[in-house]
């Protein structure tokens, strides 16, 4: 069997909600909704899109909008059990985030062990909330991503490794064309089924044990 490794988004994956969403909900003027649709419907790509939505937030609502974020935030049911059993395991576990250092931090700092955890980064020095974006694509990736996860993929793991992407939305996509085993929900099924990706679907991460239990085990 070659050796595991998972690359798990965190928005709506670890997280029951899509934290981004929440606060454009919460805080963002009339606007940010009609540049939500144009990254899902892949008009502009995700970092053009991400760096329009938060450059409508001013930084003066930095504290305000933490504090939000991880009082809102609802982890998806069994993943601290799903890192021990990684852990127990030897599989290393990387956070792959399309989401922002300053409310990702907080909200998994409590929560390991983890192989690394890679995001997008904020500047709070201007008048409104500038994302910046230190993973961003390699010269293998020409679709904007923001936050890369197929480059973080190729800059993190060998090609003989196993690479489980779990995720749920546009900014998983790509990573999934990559994986060896794909565990999707929401957009990203849909999308799995769309493109005949093969995947398992999960709700909890106690469905993502299982997978894990049934998948590693049978394939060598």
């Amino acid at each position: 069997m070659r050796q595991p490794v998972i690359f798990c988004d965190f928005d709506g994956t670890v997280t029951e909600k899509d934290n981004i969403i929440a606060i454009m909900k919460e805080f963002a003027p009339d606007g940010w909704d009609e540049i939500k649709e144009a990254v899902l419907d892949r008009s502009i790509s995700i970092r053009e899109g991400v760096g329009k939505m938060f450059s409508l937030l001013p930084v003066s609502k930095k504290e305000e909008i933490i504090q939000f974020a991880v009082q809102n935030a609802r982890i998806r049911q069994g993943f601290q059990e799903f890192l021990d059993y990684a852990s127990d395991e030897g599989i290393p576990v990387y956070i792959v985030s399309g989401g922002i250092d300053f409310f990702v931090e907080p909200i998994i700092q409590q929560f390991g062990p983890l192989a690394g955890v890679y995001c997008n980064s904020s500047d709070f020095s201007g008048e409104t909330i500038k994302i910046e974006w230190p993973n961003s694509c390699d010269d293998q990736c020409s679709n904007d991503c923001g936050c890369c996860k197929p480059s973080i993929m190729r800059k993190l793991e060998k090609s003989s490794a196993y690479k489980i992407v779990i995720g749920d939305s546009v900014t998983d996509l790509e990573a999934a064309k990559q994986a060896d085993l794909v565990l999707a929900r929401d957009y990203l099924k849909d999308k799995c089924e769309e493109w005949e990706i093969e995947h398992r679907p999960f709700e909890t991460f106690y469905d993502c044990i299982e997978a894990l239990k049934t998948e590693t085990g049978v394939r060598g």
